[in-house]
């Protein structure tokens, strides 16, 4: 990741150096302020310093000049005056005292001496030159002020006067110079001072507006662009080590995360609807992804194993089928060789009937066509043999159809059996199983019709064979009357009317087995349609079990 400071550090750094100068700012302001008291006392100082230093060279003045008019004129107010400034005003005294007071310099407080020197030198002369005055003595007097050494001393206090004045005055405009100099550093400092607090705040303008609100925009609209779900609008901030660009590594560590689970998801999906089953779901979800990883893995295990179960259970049904297919053709078989038998059968009743009806109609002529009628009688008794034969191959026939019914019951219940275990895997199945479960629906319908249909042939057969029997116990009583006739040929006349007689029962017995046989006809004719249908059937189950077996092949399922 590139390497950058912080949007944070930055502002700290940036706000830091303001805060300094807005700090150095407040200190040159009160620098300022302190030095421009400075500077008024500075004015102030350099004002009474040069006021008393007028007053004291003024004083001194004042006194010579008081006494040269004390000497000139003589008059008493100058006298007074002079005396009055040395023991009262005393402004000397009280002008070097004051300069004492503001400061003076060892230099100065010593030309204020050597002052002070040379003005006592002087009192001597004046006090002479007023003794003089009072003495009426003005020319002395006046030689005393206006003298050489009186001169001398006060050109000497006015060189003085004017060294000192200008020494105090230099000293002190050098003073205020420094003080005008330091206020005009320390208005410099304020305005380097704003300088960089404005130079600061622009800098910091800039990077909150394009480092900081710049990025937050594309972020936010990025953000927007996720929410959507749209994962793939660009993204162009490149991320680095400043809150900003890891805020972005971290958009970036999400949208690439998304992708992954999506891919993964929709890779495990389009594998589901293509029939592969056999997958896994890795354990590298995070966070609230991870109910997503169960659920899908939860849904693989389930499909597998109702897949599976499926699948075992189609095979299983289409074995059933086929053996149900092959029993209920065979059941068919035998349906229809019963039918071709029971045909047989009805016919030969019917020419039995038509026999005995001629039997009867001749039963007049019998005394005399007996040697015909034996041979009738004969011929009787071979078709009686074929009857008795044919009546027990029905018997047996019957038998055999009735074990058929048996086998029909236990297709029927078996059927019934895997209909519903059937049922029961389509309901497991869910959505996936519907088809099976109409499957399962038509099968359970046609055993529970195929359950019918052998009830009402079991019921028909048993009739059937009541019937056969009757027929059969007719079939040995009339041979037996034949055998009786043949052997009491010579008795024949005299039987005749119960031969008749025995011929309408026989008659009408055979109309009786006629209807009966008719009727095995029908139920055999029947319970062949059946089987065919219950063939039918069966092959369309086999055919649907072998289409749901390759419709759960179709899905590549787990190795159990």
């Amino acid at each position: 990741m590139k390497k950058a400071f912080s949007q944070s550090l930055l502002t700290t750094i940036l706000n830091g150096i303001s805060i300094l100068s807005l700090f150095f700012l407040a200190f040159s302001l009160y620098s300022y302020r302190n030095v421009n008291l400075q500077l008024d006392s500075a004015y102030e100082a350099r004002f009474n310093l040069t006021y008393n230093a007028n007053r004291f060279m003024n004083g001194s003045a004042y006194l010579t000049n008081e006494v040269r008019a004390f000497a000139a004129t003589g008059l008493q107010e100058h006298y007074d005056n002079y005396w009055n400034e040395v023991n009262t005003l005393k402004n000397r005294d009280k002008g070097v005292a004051t300069m004492q007071q503001i400061g003076i310099t060892s230099a100065e407080q010593k030309m204020i001496d050597d002052m002070y020197t040379l003005s006592n030198q002087l009192v001597p002369l004046e006090d002479e030159a007023m003794k003089n005055v009072q003495n009426g003595k003005k020319e002395i007097a006046l030689d005393y002020v206006y003298g050489i050494e009186y001169n001398d001393s006060i050109s000497k206090i006015n060189t003085m006067k004017e060294q000192f004045l200008s020494a105090l005055d230099t000293r002190t405009a050098e003073h205020v110079e420094l003080l005008k100099q330091n206020i005009n550093q320390i208005r410099v400092q304020m305005i380097l001072a704003l300088s960089i607090v404005g130079i600061m705040q622009l800098c910091n303008m800039f990077l909150v507006r394009f480092k900081v609100l710049r990025p937050v925009m594309i972020v936010k609209r990025q953000m927007h662009e996720i929410s959507q779900g749209n994962l793939s609008a660009s993204f162009n901030l490149i991320p680095n080590t400043s809150e900003i660009g890891l805020l972005v590594n971290s958009i970036h560590e999400t949208k690439r995360e998304l992708k992954k689970y999506i891919s993964d998801i929709n890779m495990t999906l389009t594998q589901m609807a293509q029939g592969n089953m056999d997958l896994s779901i890795g354990n590298d979800y995070l966070g609230e992804f991870r109910p997503i990883q169960r659920a899908m893995a939860q849904i693989l295990d389930s499909f597998n194993s109702a897949l599976y179960q499926i699948n075992k259970t189609s095979e299983q049904v289409s074995e059933e089928s086929g053996k149900m297919s092959s029993s209920v053709q065979t059941l068919s078989d035998g349906a229809a060789e019963q039918a071709a038998a029971v045909q047989e059968l009805s016919a030969s009743i019917v020419e039995i009937s038509k026999q005995v009806s001629n039997t009867s109609s001749d039963a007049d002529n019998a005394n005399k066509a007996s040697e015909e009628a034996m041979k009738h009688l004969s011929e009787c008794n071979e078709k009686m043999e074929s009857l008795r034969l044919a009546i027990e191959e029905i018997s047996s026939s019957s038998r055999q159809i009735g074990g058929i019914t048996k086998t029909l019951e236990d297709i029927s219940l078996q059927t019934n059996i895997l209909a519903l275990n059937a049922s029961v895997e389509a309901a497991r199945a869910g959505e996936a199983g519907k088809g099976f479960a109409v499957v399962a629906g038509e099968v359970q319908s046609l055993a529970n019709k195929s359950t019918e249909s052998a009830k009402n042939i079991s019921l028909l057969i048993e009739k059937s064979i009541k019937q056969v029997q009757s027929g059969a116990s007719l079939s040995v009583d009339t041979k037996n009357a034949l055998i009786n006739v043949i052997s009491s040929s010579e008795q024949s006349s005299a039987m005749i009317e119960r031969i008749a007689s025995s011929a309408t029962q026989q008659a009408e017995s055979l109309e009786q087995i006629t209807v009966g046989m008719n009727q095995i006809s029908d139920v055999v004719q029947n319970n062949a349609s059946t089987a065919e249908d219950t063939a039918s059937s069966a092959q369309g189950l086999r055919h649907s079990a072998e289409d749901l077996k390759d419709s759960v092949h179709r899905f590549r399922l787990r190795n159990k």
